[in-house]
């Protein structure tokens, strides 16, 4: 499938381009192309042609080439649900289920500051970015007063290592003493929380195809939020153009909570307050129904499925294989590293797949090419950026990795595809984001991970003390 620039992109002679050669490709189109040897020329911040063979001769303003012969190339993963701050946290709470692990780690993260955040997000976004990840989306819901700008550390972090980010600006504001499960000390007002997210959006979000930063409105879950926020929340994303998520039917405790509170389950309650919808993506939605489900196909909400989280704190084991067959959108996610310790997405491929199989469908319940799609187009749809990331198509954001396969750990598996997803974590070659690279030879570009690494240490003491 060699591919021609789409109309209005930049064709010019003067254009940067890089040209990769001699990798076997997984385009995750549409059609699901694949080319046991292919080449993929990269103009500015697009993908100009993806292909079979060589690529054509008679490029001008070719600026790299990059061999990629024993690598992989493919589209760039696309972390769906994470809490970049929980990096300070981890290994706490080791053995405790859901509701127990909060109320230990919230009086903990309401400590936490500018310096402490932006130290966590470099950390969470620096492996991440190491392993193949392109787009992360970070749920930011705790913000003690008078400690900074939070989201603009987080973002700054971004911005230096080169990743797209999706910032979920968060929020609580049903303290324990109104029933909800977070400390009081830990929870904004609502006209506080509802304030502080429009001038997040207005500061932050861009909404261009090519964006690097753009921001959602993301009220905790229902056992930390009132009505009122979630409505008005809802309201005001449609207001600003922007997506909204939040935390969905994740455990039996919060189904409960929500029939006991409302008199119904979790996504009835959403769907009350207007949080169904294309504009919307949950996390985890273990615990749904064949009629949750539904709703969430119906609507077009999107799932973020966090398979390591999920058993770390035995919430359980989501239904995607029903989700997808019912057309639910479905992304994966990293979650919290103080829930995930390995902080990676790459890790999430296998253990989807894995974890699926001990469900009702077995061994049919996904393949490693679903599992590769869950974790790059299925994430851009998810985030709403299907249009410009998720696949290797000409005229998409030149975002992608090339994965090294022929080393000690890959070399007897013919099929590239299961070699990355069944087999030990593959080294990233190159990583691009809009055709710049942000790893090369498994090392950041954009910051030194030994620095990262020794403050990350510093200011986890710090929060510890």
């Amino acid at each position: 499938m060699t591919g021609q620039p789409t109309p209005g992109e930049t064709t010019a002679v003067d254009t940067v381009r890089t040209v990769v050669e001699g990798c076997a490709i997984a385009t995750v189109d549409g059609h699901g192309t694949e080319y046991p040897t292919g080449h993929l020329v990269l103009a500015g911040d697009r993908i100009e042609a993806v292909g079979p063979g060589p690529a054509p001769g008679g490029l001008e303003g070719v600026v790299r080439r990059v061999d990629g012969r024993g690598q992989l190339a493919t589209p760039g993963l696309v972390n769906t649900h994470h809490h970049f701050y929980q990096w300070l946290t981890r290994g706490l709470a080791q053995d405790s289920p859901l509701f127990d692990w909060l109320v230990e780690l919230y009086p903990v993260w309401s400590l936490i500051d500018e310096e402490m955040v932006h130290a966590a997000a470099r950390a969470s976004l620096g492996m991440m970015v190491r392993g193949g990840t392109t787009t992360a989306a970070d749920h930011h819901y705790i913000f003690p007063r008078g400690t900074g700008d939070l989201l603009g550390a987080e973002i700054d972090a971004a911005r230096r290592l080169g990743v797209r980010l999706t910032a979920a600006r968060g929020s609580m504001d049903l303290g324990a003493s109104d029933g909800g499960l977070p400390p009081d000390f830990a929870v904004e007002t609502t006209e506080g929380a509802l304030r502080a997210t429009e001038e997040a959006v207005a500061r932050y979000h861009d909404p261009s195809p090519e964006s690097t930063v753009q921001v959602a409105v993301a009220p905790c879950s229902p056992f930390s939020v009132t009505g009122e926020l979630l409505s008005e929340s809802a309201e005001l994303a449609r207001r600003l153009g922007v997506r909204l998520h939040t935390h969905g039917s994740e455990t039996r405790e919060e189904a409960e909570f929500c029939r006991e509170r409302f008199g119904m389950g979790p996504t009835d309650y959403l769907a009350s307050t207007g949080w169904l919808g294309e504009d919307v993506w949950m996390a985890h939605c273990v615990h749904m129904d064949d009629a949750d489900i539904d709703a969430f196909a119906r609507t077009g909400t999107g799932v973020a499925h966090c398979p390591s989280s999920n058993a770390r704190l035995a919430a359980g084991l989501a239904r995607v294989p029903a989700m997808l067959d019912a057309g639910v959108p479905v992304g994966l996610g990293v979650d919290g590293t103080a829930s995930n310790e390995s902080g990676e997405l790459h890790t999430e491929l296998r253990n989807a797949l894995l974890l699926n199989r001990l469900g009702e469908r077995r061994e049919a319940a996904l393949d490693v090419r679903a599992a590769l799609r869950l974790a790059t187009a299925g994430g851009a749809r998810v985030l709403g950026r299907q249009r410009e990331l998720g696949s290797l198509e000409p005229g998409k954001l030149a975002d992608l990795v090339l994965w090294r396969l022929d080393g000690l750990g890959h070399s007897t598996v013919e099929d590239p595809v299961a070699a990355l997803v069944l087999g030990a974590a593959a080294p990233v070659a190159f990583s691009f984001v809009g055709g710049r690279p942000v790893v090369e030879d498994g090392v950041l570009l954009g910051d030194d991970e030994t620095a990262i690494a020794r403050e990350a240490a510093v200011q986890a003491r710090r929060l510890r003390r």
